[in-house]
């Protein structure tokens, strides 16, 4: 029986260890190994960390982690859990199950991109989704935006802060006047020609012939939370601008008792910095549960 089991092994999760570590509390983390960032080959805006590479800082995350004596990795895809507070069962691919008093999920999201041919090959690298961790190096070059939906428009109002700014519009959503007129006073291009598929580094070629060159392009993905139903145990999500994510209060604990959620499946917005943040704290709540229950 362990104190917690964490599913997942990014960023948020081993905050969330460390801290229950350090409190001599035994911690199971069950890692499927699917990064959300895994990629880009550098993180930004996180302090102390800007410029490196994020698989470098997961690893030396994790070395940090491994040395207390009272946590076990286990690389394994958790599929279910079962059962309540103080008596959880958690099993992993392969039929293998693991108790613990306490279960955070910090299973991450993945990103749903548009079906626009030559994205996905380039997210991360040209492509992004947040203009605080990738609008810097762009260096006030073209920046286009593709829009996947209503929230789109936002992130086209506030990309002029890092370059000129094209919204492509792709078919995904229409503006009124007062919006376009908005984007017009912030020196937004609007173009509604569709998108036939992106080439180069950030081309993006038009159904009419036309291509225009940007030094990077964003989009607004959809992002929902990893795990289904059964490995969510019954926990409330929520509908949010950027996608599904688990309902959590002020503590990180979910509808479920003893069972917490933390990271970019149970908060917006998403950076790893937050990500951080939100595990840690995650953690020391887990803690005082198990203390004060």
């Amino acid at each position: 029986m362990q104190d917690v089991i964490i599913v997942g092994g990014s960023y948020a999760a081993m905050a969330a260890a460390l801290q229950l570590l350090r409190a001599r509390r035994s911690v199971l983390i069950v890692d499927a190994g699917q990064r959300r960032n895994r990629f880009a080959s550098h993180s930004h805006g996180f302090l102390g960390q800007d410029g490196v590479d994020p698989a470098a800082i997961w690893a030396n995350s994790r070395a940090q982690v491994m040395k207390y004596p009272t946590v076990t990795w286990l690389d394994r895809t958790a599929v279910e859990l079962t059962g309540s507070i103080d008596d959880f069962t958690l099993h992993v691919e392969g039929g293998a199950a693991h108790q613990a008093r306490r279960v955070l999920l910090a299973t991450g999201v993945s990103d749903s991109l548009p079906e626009v041919p030559g994205m996905a090959q380039r997210w991360g690298q040209h492509i992004f989704h947040c203009p605080y961790c990738h609008g810097y190096e762009l260096n006030l070059g073209q920046i286009g935006v593709i829009a996947t939906g209503a929230n789109s428009i936002h992130q086209a109002q506030l990309l002029p802060e890092w370059g000129p700014t094209t919204f492509l519009l792709n078919g995904a959503t229409t503006l009124d006047a007062a919006q376009r007129a908005d984007l017009a006073a912030r020196g937004v291009t609007i173009e509604e020609t569709p998108i036939r598929e992106i080439t180069g580094a950030a081309d993006v070629v038009l159904t009419d012939g036309r291509v225009l060159s940007f030094a990077g392009l964003f989009t607004a993905p959809k992002a929902n939370v990893n795990g289904g139903p059964a490995l969510l145990a019954g926990a409330a999500t929520e509908e949010t601008p950027f996608g599904i994510q688990i309902r959590t209060d002020q503590g990180k604990a979910t509808n479920i008792p003893g069972l917490f959620a933390c990271g970019d499946g149970a908060r917006v917005p998403h950076s790893l910095s937050l990500a951080v943040a939100d595990g840690a704290w995650a953690g020391a709540n887990i803690h005082r549960s198990l203390v004060f229950s």
